[in-house]
Order: C-alpha cells, then sequence, then structure tokens
C-alpha cells in the first residue's frame, strides 16, 4: 500500500499526515515566506519526523498562499527534501478544505482560521472562488480581522467599561505596545489572531458577542453570497470556525443559509479522502 504524506498548511500551523501518524510544523505559504525559510522548515521540522516514520511514496500538499503560478515551485522545493518521492502535488488550501468538507459532492467550502476564503466546490473541482485579499484589504471572518476589530473597538472605547484594563492585564501591553506589534514587528495577522482565544473568554459581554458575529456576517456577505447558492449548506474548517460555531450559526441563519460540517483541521477528511481514492 502506498505511503502518502498529506500536508494541510496554514499561515500559523500545518498538519501532516501518513496513513494514522499525525506531524505539525510552523506555518508554510510561499506568498509571505522565502525559499530560505519554507525549505528550513521542511528539513528541520518536517524531514526528520518524516523518515523516523519510514519513507514516502508520494506527497499531497495543500497549502496557504499556494496559487497557480506558485504550485510548480512550491512542488519543486518539495522535491529538493524529498529526492526519491516522484509523484509530488501542491495546492491550495482550499481546494484541500473543500475536498475535506464536501467529498465528492457540491457545497459552499469556507476556510476561516488565521486567514479566510470560500469557494463554490462542484464535487471535483473550484469553480467560483471570491478573493479574500488578506487581513489588510479582506479576509473577512478571519482570526487576523477578529483581533484587528476587537483592538479596534477596545482603544476606541466601544466595549464594557473595563475592557481595555482588563485586557492589558492578560497581554502585558499597553496601546503604545500594541501598535508596535502590529506595525513593527512581523507576522502582525498570526499575533492578531492568536488573540481569538482571549475573544472567546469574553463573549459573554453582549459587545464582544455582536463582534464576532458582525464579522461572520461580514464575511458571508461580501464572500458567499456573490454564488447566489443559499440552498447548499456552508461548511468551514479553521480554528476560528470551531471555536466560535455558534456565532457563526448565528450568522449564517441571519444571513438565509444552513451551516454544514465544520472541521478544526481538514487532515482527517483528506486522509480518508485519498484512502477511498
Amino acid at each position: 500500500m502506498k505511503r502518502i504524506l498529506i500536508a494541510d498548511s496554514g499561515s500559523t500551523k500545518t498538519d501532516w499526515a501518513v496513513g494514522a501518524l499525525r506531524f505539525r510544523t510552523q506555518g508554510i505559504n510561499p506568498v509571505h515566506q522565502g525559499e530560505a525559510d519554507i525549505l528550513r522548515i521542511l528539513q528541520e521540522e518536517l524531514l526528520p519526523q518524516v523518515m523516523a516514520s519510514g519513507p514516502v511514496d508520494a506527497i499531497r500538499f495543500f497549502g496557504s498562499g499556494v496559487r497557480p503560478d506558485l504550485e510548480m515551485p512550491m512542488q519543486h522545493l518539495l522535491q529538493r527534501v524529498f529526492p526519491d518521492v516522484h509523484a509530488i502535488e501542491a495546492k491550495s488550501d482550499l481546494l484541500g478544505a473543500a475536498r475535506a468538507l464536501c467529498g465528492q459532492g457540491e457545497g459552499l467550502a469556507c476556510i476561516l482560521g488565521t486567514g479566510a476564503n470560500s469557494c463554490l466546490y462542484d464535487g471535483e473541482r473550484i469553480v467560483k472562488n471570491t478573493p479574500p485579499l488578506g487581513y489588510i484589504l479582506g479576509d473577512e471572518g478571519s482570526g487576523a480581522v477578529l483581533g484587528k476589530l476587537f483592538l479596534n473597538a477596545l482603544y476606541k472605547n466601544r466595549l464594557h467599561e473595563s475592557a481595555q484594563a482588563d485586557f492589558e492585564v492578560f497581554s502585558g501591553l499597553k496601546m503604545p505596545q500594541v501598535i508596535d506589534r502590529v506595525y513593527r514587528q512581523p507576522q502582525a495577522n498570526r499575533w492578531l489572531a492568536s488573540l481569538s482565544e482571549y475573544i472567546h473568554g469574553q463573549l459573554h459581554h453582549d459587545e464582544v458577542r455582536r463582534l464576532v458575529t458582525g464579522n461572520f456576517r461580514d464575511f458571508i456577505r461580501h464572500n458567499v453570497n456573490p454564488y447566489g447558492r443559499r440552498d447548499l449548506p456552508l461548511s468551514a474548517v479553521g480554528s476560528i470556525a470551531f471555536f466560535f460555531r455558534e456565532q457563526l450559526e448565528e450568522a449564517a441563519d441571519e444571513e438565509g443559509y444552513a451551516v454544514g460540517k465544520i472541521l478544526r483541521s481538514p487532515i482527517d477528511g483528506l486522509v480518508e479522502m485519498e484512502e477511498l481514492g
């Protein structure tokens, strides 16, 4: 039986699987990371784990930032690290999410993690996609945008009275340090998304809950509504969808959609699809 290494890679982490075995490395995104950084992750974090489990026959890599023009460069990087593997595929994380969520059926497949994306999937390929545009120009519904919206509301005094003091105790940061972290430090999107855990703990405040629900409604209105398919269930992968499922369902219902499958990670669904052939 072929041993196929499958990857689901986002901006924050990459989940890898070979059959029942699971590995994890930091995220790989060829848009935001250079060749040297990606090779370092593959060689130092992934290769020792894979080699300890035995050789692989094929690689299926589904990753954030793997646009059509970056598929071959990503394949070449994987080939450099695994020179004896000749069947290597690199595709977008959105296609991976669609396969995991919808299998061979039609559906609306979404990613709601550090970043956000969506598509109309026909059971084999993506037939429509609204460009997410990243967390500065778009990415509504994502953890990065949720963190941005929370900080905006926090420092413009649109949250409860003790919100700012509570957050500063939690984070150890005051506004100047927050500004520095967002505008001067690398990977601001990851840091903004990391605030989602704190935000989840604040859902008992109505204004925070409305902020989360509003983020999801913006995602649906700007990204999913253009497909014109309210007859299909809205399914999603990612930590934001998984941990804020109640707020996602509320937003979807308000926009006229039924919520289908919600997965924290698509890796198990991708392994299942591979095993089914």
